[in-house]
């Protein structure tokens, strides 16, 4: 009898997978370019900025002297002149749990004017349930006070919490949120996850948005980590990270350029389609990089990557619908050693430098003495 119950679950299991691969419509790679390895890139000169900071996420700049970093505990830790200062800056109580925590931060447009700072970070709700809520607090010369939360109940979990948030050139807040590992919320415009949200600055919805009374900007996606807006076109790009582990489906870590409104199609299609009701995206790897936080610098998108161990320079030809004219991997050998393991976001600085957060103390890096660590880099060419 148990062996007629086990051969009758496992030709259910095997229905039931099959059925959900064939949902997922596996399409083509957009870009025709390979990615060039440069474990030392020409022009380029590194220094360690600021060390021994524990799986940071997010770096924003309050002025060109003063910094502020989040750690995933809960701390977020202020750095002057390039010093480390040994107490928190602010310490938030959340649940740091898989890759949930302390997440993206970001300064008001109109700061120092308006002196707030915005925070994403993971809670458990009243039945135990793992959330996502982004509050903004009013800053302070040495600390930040009285939290306003903004959006609250973004699905959450151990992993696929986005996380990301940044002020667009509309001075719009914009909010990467993951599907939690329930990748059909992804096309539920109910349910916040898998989605990009727009919010005014002070948590509204804005009347522009795409879809009526909903903070959602954009869905269909899987674990979004980055945003980024064009320098000339002031068009938002993002990352996301593709289906590695789902239906033996293998990495599809994708770049988009997202307009309001678009449908990615996760988790009904991955990857380029000719004539597809889904937007297509603009870069899809073929293997595991996972890519998270990006800026545009000098021109270029630069996203740090997880997986890969490397720093990715993106140039676009934005005359021809952004064709992807070269990719880049810094710091990285291919199927060899990299300089700085995992890369968790690149920022550019008021100073001019563009500064990388490693991130190998979450668990899944090979950590060094002085990591994690923030990195500067002066790009000369």
């Amino acid at each position: 009898m148990k062996i007629k119950v086990f051969w009758l679950v496992l030709a259910v299991t095997l229905v039931f997978s099959i059925t959900v691969q064939a949902q997922i419509r596996v399409g083509s790679f957009p870009q025709e370019v390979e990615d060039q390895f440069m474990r030392e890139p020409d022009g380029v000169i590194v220094e360690s900025w600021v060390e021994n900071l524990n799986i940071p996420w997010e770096l924003v700049f309050l002025s060109e002297e003063r910094a502020l970093v989040s750690e995933r505990d809960g701390k977020i830790r202020l750095i002057k002149s390039g010093e480390l200062q040994s107490e928190p800056y602010l310490e938030i109580n959340l649940t740091a749990i898989g890759e949930g925590g302390l997440m993206g931060m970001a300064v008001h447009p109109d700061y120092p004017d308006e002196n707030y700072l915005y925070v994403m970070y993971t809670y458990r709700g009243a039945d135990d349930n793992v959330l996502n809520r982004v509050s903004r607090f009013e800053t302070k010369a040495e600390t930040a006070t009285n939290e306003e939360i903004l959006i609250d109940e973004i699905p959450g979990g151990r992993n696929h919490n986005g996380g990301r948030i940044a002020f667009g050139p509309d001075e719009m807040l914009y909010i990467t949120t993951g599907d939690s590992w329930n990748r059909e919320i992804a096309q539920d415009l109910n349910i916040l996850g898998g989605k990009i949200l727009r919010l005014t600055a002070e948590g509204n919805i804005p009347d522009d948005n795409p879809f009526e009374n909903s903070p959602v900007y954009s869905l269909g996606h899987r674990n979004p980590q980055g945003l980024s807006w064009h320098p000339e076109t002031k068009e938002l790009f993002i990352s996301d990270h593709g289906p590695s582990g789902e239906d033996n489906l293998q990495a599809k870590d994708r770049i988009k350029q997202v307009n309001a409104g678009d449908n990615f199609g996760w988790p009904e299609k991955i990857g380029y389609f000719e004539d597809c009701e889904f937007a297509n995206p603009l870069i899809m790897w073929e293997d595991a990089v996972p890519p998270s936080g990006m800026t545009f610098y000098n021109g270029d998108l630069y996203v740090a990557t997880l997986r890969s161990q490397a720093l990715v320079r993106i140039v676009l030809n934005n005359k021809k619908n952004y064709e992807v004219e070269t990719i880049e991997r810094w710091f990285k050998e291919k199927d060899g050693p990299s300089t700085f393991g995992r890369l968790r976001t690149a920022v550019k600085g008021p100073d001019g430098f563009l500064y990388l957060l490693t991130s190998n103390r979450d668990g899944r890096g090979n950590p060094i003495a002085e990591d994690d660590r923030i990195i500067r880099l002066k790009i000369e060419n």
